[in-house]
């Protein structure tokens, strides 16, 4: 049942593994390509895929055959792409003009909020906390998500040009390395 410890205890796991402040960078960087980001869409992208996995995760990844690790290997594949273009100024997502907002949805919603790593997180939470607790953490999670997306220009304008550029490669590391724990921790299990 309703339990405020248990409320508390999963916003903290979730905004952890969710990272939007380490993800400010690159959804600044994305802004940039595409032009505007639509943060209602991105969170609310992001809410529904976070509500189905807490509802129907195991069997959504099984209905396609896909184990959680197979699932986490491939959101570890994409956070290292966009870790490796913030890292040496490549273009691997190419900015498609006629579909400005779909990058409110991909990378944005997923895997940066969404990924893999909060996916399965969840998944892991139901084996400790009581459902309604758990999509109570998320909802607090979201609310925090969509106050960062809507103020990246005002952040962006208090960091400049030279702190975003520092702060798009330390982060573009941190990315890298999640990426790589990830893929270490999944892929053991499938040898």
């Amino acid at each position: 049942m309703f339990n405020v410890k248990e409320i508390f205890s999963v916003s903290l796991i979730l905004f952890s593994v969710i990272d939007i402040l380490g993800s400010i960078p690159i959804i600044i960087n994305l802004r940039k390509k595409v032009g505007h980001i639509q943060s209602e869409k991105a969170t609310l992208a992001a809410g529904l895929l976070m509500i189905a996995f807490l509802l129907a995760g195991k069997s959504i990844l099984n209905l396609f055959g896909i184990g959680v690790e197979d699932f986490a290997i491939a959101g570890a594949l994409i956070i290292f792409a966009v870790g490796a273009e913030m890292i040496l100024g490549i273009e691997l997502f190419k900015p498609d003009p006629e579909a400005s907002s779909s990058a409110s949805i991909v990378p944005i919603a997923f895997p940066l909020i969404a990924g893999a790593g909060t996916l399965t997180t969840i998944l892991t939470l139901k084996a400790e906390f009581e459902q309604i607790n758990i999509g109570i953490g998320i909802i607090i999670n979201l609310v925090f998500v969509y106050a960062v997306l809507k103020s990246t220009t005002w952040l962006e304008r208090k960091l400049g040009k030279t702190g975003l550029d520092v702060l798009r490669r330390i982060f573009g590391i941190i990315l890298l390395s999640i990426a790589v724990k990830i893929f270490k921790t999944n892929a053991l299990p499938l040898t």
